[in-house]
């Protein structure tokens, strides 16, 4: 058997454990109904993350802004990501600022978080994570296991499952975010358009 077959077999039986789990399915949908009634009040979901996660955060945004199955308006998502802020912010007071400092300037109460770190313990989404808290917004954590720092200050925690690599549980991550697209599409109406 090849590599890559090896990975799809290693990917179908992680995925089929978190399908199975119950946990994770209460999770899923509560934060998809978090997410919705953000967007209809009118607030924001911003979404962060390093790495692999950053590049799932930004896919996030971009198809709640864009598109994702079908024609409709866009939905207000934000990943922090701009170079500039980032770079500025981290030189000025330390990388474990970049994103809690954006969520300061832009968030206000009713607003997402969504924050992706594999390692549930990334000191720079864990305090984007208290400082939506302290704006009065919900949090939404994505990690590996649900046993971290960043799941105790979030109000609904997915844990994907542990894997000694991170582009394990970034790979599980990918379709977490794909069926919250889903999950928001259909919440707002917009299946099938």
């Amino acid at each position: 058997m090849g590599l890559v077959q090896e990975n799809l077999l290693d990917n179908a039986r992680r995925m089929t454990a978190l399908a199975q789990d119950a946990a994770f399915g209460q999770a899923f949908d509560r934060a998809a109904e978090l997410m919705i009634s953000a967007l209809q009040q009118g607030n924001t979901i911003f979404a962060c993350g390093n790495g692999g996660s950053m590049t799932n955060a930004q896919h996030f945004a971009e198809e709640l802004t864009g598109r994702f199955r079908g024609n409709r308006p866009p939905l207000r998502a934000l990943a922090i990501s701009d170079p500039s802020h980032l770079t500025c912010v981290a030189n000025d007071y330390g990388y474990e600022f970049v994103f809690s400092r954006f969520v300061e300037a832009f968030a206000k109460p009713g607003d997402v978080l969504f924050g992706l770190s594999t390692s549930g313990k990334s000191p720079n989404v864990l305090r984007a994570a208290e400082a939506m808290r302290a704006a009065g917004g919900i949090v939404v954590a994505s990690s590996g296991t649900d046993d971290t720092a960043l799941a105790q200050v979030a109000d609904v925690s997915f844990a994907l499952g542990t894997s000694l690599w991170a582009d394990r549980v970034q790979e599980s991550e990918l379709v977490v975010i794909h069926s919250l697209m889903q999950a928001i599409e259909d919440g707002l109406g917009y299946s099938g358009v």
